[in-house]
């Protein structure tokens, strides 16, 4: 203890400068470490040599021992925080780094995006994220292929579109009742799918081989690789849902295509080429009209649209008029069908008035005597089911040569049909719970049906069939893709059906067995209309402006 004593008074007499809190600290662990040691029982004369020593060496110097404050222990837990701070500073650092290059390539892809869908043509294709599945056909929720990116044109975001068990499969005919234009509804996005798919988009494109990777980006070409079909650049604008075609009978290389946004288009070289018609001098302003239905006999021509809208031409389409039409006509034209090239035309609207002309439409003949909601609705005790107080339109109207009328009902549960000489629709029940999505008359006078959730039937035979049961199903491997319209060739050889997500099919035993045509999955749209004018003409219509001209087989 005089020992610390004396250590105390040298502290004292210390200059100011000393740490007086670091001298007292190291008294206090010398005591506590001299007491240690004196209280230890065993090796008595050892503990107090080493007492004596320790405080010896105490006084002898002006200073107290150091003893570090820092063990082994906690110099291993400061490395340690320092480790594992780093460690998350660089894994922030990657992971930010990371989302800052995806983020600029998608800026990129969105910029190159909006460039090329003003450009005259509008034909620069795009990257876009392709979903497919084996029960699906559409893009909202279905896990993507192994096929992912493919170019498609960069004219919207491909919805696929936009099933049965999806979205596309579910997609309709463009809707006639919209008053004003109707295209495809926008697809809502949320954050965190946006995110989740632009991942998957940059995934796809760095698995990609360099070669794969250049083609899948590449701009200004929209080839694809079908066997049959060959994509048509068109110069319109994104958003566009094509819906008829047709073309001059005295000229076949002579046509017009019509769609949405009161769209006419036309060709001169076989639907090689299309340019623009500007007809918007013949309709009304801030007028949004929709181009439903065209037709050729000879050089005579006939247009309807909806709002209700007909025009008329005698010399091949170079001069358009504009024909008025009652305010008071029921329902909505949708099928226009040039008789005879001296005036004869037929006129259809969605609830099912049928019209006839023989003087250029000066005049009008109904050839029914009311619409079929109130066929319908007379004929309650009828058995059809769906039929009562039926106040719907028909979804899909189908003329053939004969003049005969089939009319599916807008709920798919029942059809109609109307033949020459009969004053009412005559309405046709079904059994089936399957709802139609579309149907028509074959070449050889029998009826098809394509059926929600990818089903193609035939009947059995020729003519209106009675009964459901009179109806055979095709062997088409849909996958569950909904299929939209069906097609032949003039000589009825070849019938070709096509659907959502670019389905295309076709069949060489008239409709028996059917193939799928591959080359058409990069078609990122819904495909809504087949139609041949020859053996060797043939065109698939569909939303976003697609236009698939037929070029005959290439194997």
């Amino acid at each position: 203890m005089a020992c610390l004593n004396a250590s105390a008074s040298a502290a004292r007499r210390a200059p100011s400068s000393w740490p007086t809190f670091t001298f007292r600290h190291r008294a206090r662990r010398l005591d506590t470490f001299s007491e240690s040691i004196s209280s230890s029982t065993s090796d008595s004369s050892t503990a107090s040599r080493t007492a004596s020593s320790v405080k010896s060496s105490c006084c002898a110097g002006n200073h107290s021992p150091s003893f570090s404050i820092e063990s082994s222990a906690s110099r291993f837990f400061l490395v340690f925080i320092f480790f594992i701070f780093f460690l998350s500073f660089f894994v922030f650092i990657f992971f930010f780094s990371f989302f800052c290059f995806l983020s600029f390539v998608v800026a990129i892809v969105a910029i190159v995006a909006e460039f090329s869908s003003t450009s005259p043509v509008g034909s620069t294709p795009l990257v876009v994220i392709r979903f497919s599945a084996h029960s699906a056909s559409a893009p909202s929720n279905a896990p993507l292929s192994a096929c992912a990116v493919v170019k498609s044109a960069a004219r919207a975001p491909r919805a696929r579109p936009h099933a049965a068990r999806r979205a596309t499969t579910m997609a309709m005919k463009p809707n006639a009742d919209a008053s004003v234009d109707t295209d495809a509804p926008a697809m809502r996005v949320s954050r965190r799918a946006l995110a989740t798919k632009t991942v998957t988009l940059a995934a796809a494109l760095a698995a990609m081989p360099a070669d794969r990777r250049a083609r899948a980006l590449e701009l200004g070409g929209s080839s694809i690789d079908s066997s049959f079909w060959e994509q048509v650049e068109l110069p319109l604008e994104p958003g566009v849902i094509l819906l008829d075609i047709a073309f001059t009978t005295s000229d076949p290389n002579h046509g017009f295509l019509l769609g949405t946004r009161q769209t006419v288009l036309e060709t001169k070289d076989g639907g090689k080429t299309w340019d623009a018609r500007d007809l918007s001098s013949l309709l009304d302003d801030d007028v949004n009209y929709r181009f439903n239905s065209v037709s050729f006999t000879g050089n005579e021509g006939w247009i309807i649209g909806k709002p209700a809208v007909l025009l008329h031409t005698t010399d091949g389409g170079v001069n358009w008029e504009r024909v008025g039409l009652s305010p008071r006509l029921p329902g909505a034209p949708v099928l226009i069908t040039a008789v005879k090239d001296n005036g004869t035309a037929e006129m259809v609207t969605d609830e099912g008035a049928i019209y006839f002309t023989s003087d250029a439409a000066r005049n009008w003949k109904a050839a029914v005597e009311e619409t079929v909601s109130a066929t319908l609705n007379r004929t309650v005790s009828s058995g059809i089911t769906g039929a009562s107080y039926y106040t719907g339109t028909f979804s899909n109207i189908a003329r053939n040569d004969k003049g005969e009328y089939l009319g599916l009902s807008s709920r798919g549960n029942f059809y109609m049909s109307w033949a020459p000489g009969q004053a009412y629709w005559q309405p046709h029940n079904r059994t089936s719970a399957r709802r139609v999505q579309s149907m028509g008359w074959r070449p050889d006078g029998g009826i098809w049906e394509l059926t929600r959730g990818g089903g193609i039937f035939f009947s059995e035979q020729t003519g209106m069939p009675e009964e459901d049961s009179e109806f055979v199903e095709g062997k088409i491997g849909s996958r569950g893709f909904g299929l939209l319209d069906l097609g032949y060739s003039p000589s009825g050889k070849t019938f070709w059906t096509v659907g959502g997500s670019g389905s295309v099919f076709y069949s060489n035993d008239q409709g028996r067995t059917w193939k799928r045509d591959r080359g058409t999955d990069d078609v990122a749209a819904n495909l809504y209309t087949v139609k041949f004018q020859g053996e060797n003409q043939g065109f698939i219509l569909g939303n976003d402006g697609v236009l698939l001209r037929y070029t005959g087989s290439k194997n």
